[in-house]
């Protein structure tokens, strides 16, 4: 072969060697981090009265916020685990986003609905609302029908009608601790700079669900939900927890967020044109008030749980990452200004290059790296016990933080007991590295060219409805977890 092109192909190995170097110190950095600050909320947990706090009416009010489309399989039992919640102090706002199905029919025979109204208290453009509904024998809940609109739109319209000083975006197919929003709202009344915050999401496959609770934590038979758990685990609290504690958090999941209305507000609310609308608006808070000199503080809480259903197969789970990888080309593209930006402080110069360079370019470059490493093999350019050697200490890095995240896990909360749980993620943990990651690393790619000729449609994903049978829906939007984070 040409001599150019065999040089041309060592020097991208050494690249990619070096980038791949980098990327283990920043990740191990982040995990250091974020083992750090589980052991301090380890530590401090006996002193703080979360109870007080969800029983107390001293304590900030919550507007709960629920979009639905399509959801009439699990609306109700979802809305009546949130009326048990240890948090007494709050108002539920179903927001029915022109479901096809029959959810609002649910909602009606479940909760005894009758026409109600209520005025707006926000100024927000969003799709027109057809009528407000209320429940006599539960005055926490509020039902809004609108045209459909997509799940931002929803949010808007929730914000515009919200009354508590603080809004939780959730979604309506989800399942929180009943814990979980006073852990939230201390972070808020602790800290008065509070703007955002968000909990950790659980994938609920394997698990025992009655009423709408969470009753027994198992992990499931599938190697590929056990996967997921993984990658969950690992981004929340491994990265997740580092960014925050590092004042640089960038994304709340969609699933499960609490923020200051007025802050949301004066942001603009959900961006109802990106698929990421959950990180873009996290993003844009920091912006906002950065550029207004606001104090801004957004941080994530390990403890509180939302437990959502991880797609059961391959083909939903490569739209799911699709979409979450195009949400992230987005939400950098509109605020690109942002990036190596000393006006933004730390945010700008250290985690939006981080995020453009290892989330955003980090696919593609990898698989330039796998194709220059079958190249180098085909033409021997590299030895085959270096190209081994290489590989095990790729395959073990990964397994260590995984078996990390589960030690973190497993220090802190417990939520997985017994051997069996453990020995199934620990053999994901192993597996992962194998296939998958490979496969999840093209899917990543292969979003740019999604992203250009995307018309922004979610597609069809398929609820199993917590252990129902599968029903397929065409769901306009859906959680944005972006684990790379």
């Amino acid at each position: 072969m040409p001599g150019a092109l065999g040089d041309a192909i060592r020097i991208f190995d050494l690249f990619m060697i070096g980038y791949f170097a980098v990327l283990a110190v920043i990740y191990t950095a982040l995990a250091f981090v974020g083992w750090r600050s589980v052991e301090d909320y380890v530590a401090r947990r006996p002193m703080r009265d979360y109870n007080w706090v969800g029983r107390s009416p001293l304590s900030l009010p919550v507007s709960i916020l629920a979009p639905a489309y399509n959801e009439g399989p699990v609306i109700v039992p979802a809305m009546r685990a949130l009326m048990a919640s240890q948090f007494v102090n709050f108002e539920v706002i179903v927001i029915n986003d022109g479901s096809k199905d029959d959810t609002l029919h649910q909602l009606k025979d479940g909760f005894g609905l009758v026409p109600a109204s209520r005025v707006p208290r926000a100024n927000l453009v969003t799709k027109a609302v057809r009528d407000l509904w209320m429940s006599p024998t539960e005055p926490r809940i509020v039902v809004i029908d609108k045209e459909n609109g997509g799940k931002a739109d929803a949010l808007n319209v929730g914000l515009r009608y919200a009354r508590n000083p603080l809004v939780c975006a959730i979604d309506a197919d989800t399942i929180l601790d009943p814990g979980a929003l006073s852990r939230l709202v201390w972070e808020f009344q602790s800290s008065p700079d509070t703007i955002a915050t968000g909990g950790i999401v659980r994938i609920v496959n394997g698990s025992t669900v009655v009423d709408g609770r969470v009753i027994e934590v198992k992990t499931p038979t599938s190697i590929l939900a056990n996967i997921q758990i993984l990658e969950y685990l690992r981004a929340f609290l491994g990265a997740r927890v580092g960014w925050s504690r590092l004042r640089m958090l960038m994304i709340i999941s969609g699933a499960f967020g609490l923020f200051r209305r007025d802050a949301v507000i004066e942001a603009g609310g959900w961006d109802t044109s990106t698929v990421g609308e959950d990180a873009e608006l996290v993003l844009r808070l920091h912006r906002t008030r950065l550029e207004q000199g606001k104090p801004c503080r957004i941080t994530f809480f390990p403890d509180p749980i939302c437990w959502t259903e991880a797609p059961g197969d391959l083909r939903t789970l490569i739209r799911q990452r699709d979409r979450w990888q195009r949400g992230l080309i987005e939400m950098l593209g509109r605020h690109r200004r942002m990036i190596g930006n000393p006006r933004y402080g730390r945010l700008g110069m250290i985690a939006l290059p981080y995020f453009v360079i290892f989330e955003l370019f980090g696919p593609v470059i990898e698989v330039f790296g796998y194709a220059a490493l079958l190249l180098s093999i085909v033409f021997g350019l590299a030895s085959p016990q270096v190209i081994a050697l290489m590989f095990a200490l790729a395959v073990s890095y990964g397994f260590v933080l995984s078996f990390l995240a589960i030690l973190m896990e497993q220090r802190a909360f417990r939520r997985y007991p017994g051997w069996r749980c453990l020995g199934r993620l620990v053999a994901a943990a192993v597996v992962e590295n194998v296939a998958y990651r490979q496969v999840m690393t093209i899917v990543r790619a292969r979003s740019w060219w999604t992203y250009r000729r995307s018309a922004g449609s979610w597609g069809e994903m398929t609820r199993a409805g917590f252990g129902a049978a599968p029903i397929p829906a065409t769901v306009p939007s859906t959680d944005g977890v972006l684990l790379g984070d």
